[in-house]
């Protein structure tokens, strides 16, 4: 251990956060938050906190323990999340997946500021996509606040439900249709290049699975463009990289396409302000996380 690492574990911080998840080695979470808290003087530090799905229960009561004042989620713990948890946003209930937990006294509150991302990245495209037919690509939490936003914010007319595995799909399907009492969803099976004519017809396609994620690079969850065309926007919550293989076939298509940093800083910045009543320098941090992230893909 060198000097630094020994005067930072002697540093006592007085309000502690981070997020849970598996793996959890590639967030850029820590960066983004400690950044965050440096910029504004703020005596916080973020961890990152590497917890089994079968630990997750214990590791919860491990954050109420030590005092911790709130936390991320992330994969795989989005959904079993809020069976453990003392309360929950009715956003956040609805949406049937849990993003940031705020510990109040003891109590975990459960919020979903993926919701604010999923916004903040479409919302200058609202106009076109209100009223149109939609795809999503993926089941998990991410998807569920992208089909949230969907319907609630930007009132699309239909969404075409795509997954590896069609139960999944359909129960997503049966879940929206009883809690927003929205039906216009369709589910497929992820088969491509099968779902070239579903995709085609979609104004937005969004890929909210972790395929194609640093380091898997090369990966995608489709394998041609032949489901793209320019009259589209194309949208990856993938982050790690910033241009993943799905957009490049996007963008061979001349579709619109959108990575998922934005996302990303925007559901932390409200996570961010969530714990600490201050919000993020969004312009610094975006900036930050840019020339980091070209780093690692040696842009």
């Amino acid at each position: 251990m060198n000097d630094m690492q020994i005067k930072e574990a002697q540093f006592s911080y007085k309000n502690v956060t981070g997020v849970i998840g598996h793996p959890i080695r590639h967030s850029f979470s820590p960066l983004m938050h400690n950044s965050a808290f440096k910029a504004l003087g703020l005596d916080f530090i973020y961890l990152p906190f590497d917890v089994l799905s079968e630990n997750l229960q214990d590791a919860l009561k491990g954050m109420i323990a030590l005092n911790i004042k709130g936390f991320n989620v992330t994969l795989p713990h989005k959904e079993k999340i809020l069976q453990y948890l003392n309360d929950v946003t009715d956003e956040a209930n609805v949406i049937g997946a849990v993003n940031t937990v705020v510990n109040v006294d003891g109590n975990l509150v459960g919020h979903n500021t993926d919701v604010d991302g999923v916004v903040a990245s479409l919302n200058n495209f609202k106009n076109e996509i209100s009223g149109s037919e939609v795809a999503i690509l993926g089941c998990g939490g991410a998807a569920r606040s992208v089909i949230y936003a969907f319907i609630s914010h930007f009132k699309v007319a239909k969404i075409n439900l795509i997954n590896r595995t069609l139960d999944k799909a359909e129960s997503v399907k049966d879940y929206y249709a009883e809690k927003m009492l929205f039906e216009n969803i369709e589910t497929f099976e992820l088969m491509p290049p099968d779902l070239k004519s579903v995709l085609k017809r979609s104004k937005v396609v969004v890929n909210a699975t972790s395929v194609g994620m640093f380091p898997e690079t090369d990966d995608s969850p489709l394998v041609t463009s032949e489901g793209f065309n320019e009259e589209q926007i194309v949208f990856d919550l993938v982050y790690n990289p910033l241009r993943t293989r799905f957009l490049e076939l996007a963008e061979e298509a001349g579709a619109r396409t959108i990575n998922g940093l934005n996302m990303f800083v925007h559901q932390g910045a409200k996570s961010f302000e969530l714990w600490t009543n201050h919000k993020m320098p969004l312009r610094e941090i975006t900036q930050k996380l840019e020339t980091e992230l070209k780093k690692v893909n040696g842009a």
